[in-house]
């Protein structure tokens, strides 16, 4: 598990999971996609899954934007077949996430929950499942 005062980011099976929070600058971003990355390498050689919990996240300065997008294009070359971003219906949230990642027609997809439970429901009806979603939950 890596650990950032603005992120936490483990691996539980064939699912990433990270925990991301406060205003982000160019630097948080640039740590959060090297940090990913990191965590994400012995996922590559096979399809996985992604689970991002937004709700504690307070959107950052337009230079995460780029920053964002090579990691979305990364984890897709990597891998990444499902991302779920969980938080609660925020335009402005929305707006900047939706700048930054897109689906890919029949390689990546990319849905919005409210609730946790719900995004690992929806991973693990594509087969992907974890052991230690209550841990999350909660958190």
């Amino acid at each position: 598990m890596k650990f950032n005062p603005k992120f936490t980011i483990w691996v539980d099976n064939k699912v990433l999971i990270a925990m991301v929070k406060g205003s982000w600058s160019q630097r948080d971003a640039e740590d959060y996609a090297r940090e990913f990355k990191a965590a994400a390498a012995p996922l590559t050689g096979s399809d996985w899954a992604n689970i991002t919990l937004l709700e504690n996240w307070q959107l950052g300065v337009p230079g995460i934007e780029p920053v964002i997008k090579a990691l979305v294009n990364w984890t897709i070359e990597h891998g990444l077949r499902y991302s779920a971003h969980v938080y609660w219906p925020d335009t402005v949230k929305e707006y900047q996430l939706d700048k930054m990642v897109k689906n890919v027609p029949s390689r990546f997809e990319v849905q919005k929950f409210k609730h946790p439970q719900q995004a690992f429901d929806w991973l693990q009806s594509h087969g992907f499942a974890t052991d230690n979603q209550q841990k999350l939950a909660v958190d």
